[in-house]
């Protein structure tokens, strides 16, 4: 049956979708691309050219491109750990300078490749220091301080880092468990979902405190949404059940309109503790004789 559409640019102007986010909000580029998965190549032929070098060579072969791949991996990890804390205006640097290890690596690699061709110590040195260095131009250091931290508890910040891990792979869970059942738009309606969710997460993430009134949420909410995905990707996925995909559509609205609700509650408060802490402060100065003028530009 035909269904006709409406919209801000409609004929008759009616607006059906103007509080339905794009699918693509928060969308980000693949912190990877093509120039890391081309650290891989390298090894490939550093194994096929020590195949005929009698034992020591086919060795030290067989060593390089493991430690090239072994670089190329980190990398990769390193690139997706820089993309995360980029992301997010509280952050700690990454635990392990991936990047950095890579580089190292890569000049190792590159150093024992060189030395298996003109075996000495300064051509695989020389050769080395510039893959590192080369490695480091190109895709620099790894974050070496936290950021947005100043003033949080990082005991507290600790728990939310565990309660985020756990809501971010009910959401994975819940992305690989629609795929199932086939429905284009019922994994758009889920994208907005999560989109909505990862509001709430980022919330939290940035004020720790807000961990106590949103844990269910990120918690018990967002594992029975997934579970609910689940079975309504079974059971659509067989029976093509109308009804079904009806509830559970009234279900993902339902969630983001309680998930979006909680986060505008989260940010009113936030705003309610700064206007009280403002407060607080300027009764103190005046009490200290400090005459405050609102519009003293001096």
């Amino acid at each position: 049956m035909a269904k006709r559409f409406g919209g801000k640019f409609s004929p008759d102007g009616a607006a059906t979708d103007t509080q339905e986010r794009p699918a693509y909000d928060r969308a980000r580029v693949d912190p990877v691309g093509a120039r890391a998965n081309l650290m891989f190549l390298p090894a490939v032929p550093m194994v096929f050219l020590a195949l005929n070098d009698g034992a020591i060579g086919l060795t030290l072969g067989l060593v390089s491109a493991g430690i090239l791949t072994l670089g190329a991996w980190l990398l990769r990890g390193g690139l997706l750990a820089e993309a995360a804390y980029h992301d997010r205006k509280v952050a700690r640097r990454p635990a392990i300078p991936r990047k950095l290890f890579s580089a190292v690596l890569t000049g190792v690699g590159i150093g024992i490749a060189a030395y298996r061709s003109e075996p000495g110590l300064v051509a695989p040195i020389l050769f080395g220091a510039a893959s590192l260095g080369l490695h480091i131009a190109a895709f620099g250091l790894d974050p070496m301080r936290d950021k947005g931290m100043e003033g949080i508890d990082t005991f507290q910040q600790d728990r939310v880092a565990r309660v985020v891990d756990e809501a971010e792979a009910h959401l994975r869970g819940m992305t690989d468990a629609i795929k199932r059942a086939e429905d284009r738009q019922m994994e758009r309606k889920l994208e907005q979902f999560q989109t909505v969710a990862r509001d709430l997460i980022r919330t939290v993430e940035e004020d720790p405190r807000d961990l106590t009134a949103a844990r269910k949420y990120l918690g018990v909410y967002l594992m029975g949404a997934r579970d609910a995905t689940i079975k309504f990707a079974d059971i659509y996925g067989r029976s093509r059940d109308d009804k079904a995909r009806t509830d559970y559509a009234t279900l993902l609205d339902d969630l983001s309109d309680n998930f979006a609700a909680r986060t505008r509650k989260l940010l009113i408060e936030d705003r309610s503790d700064l206007n009280i802490e403002i407060d607080v402060l300027r009764d103190r100065l005046q009490r200290e004789g400090v005459r405050i003028a609102p519009d003293d530009n001096s």
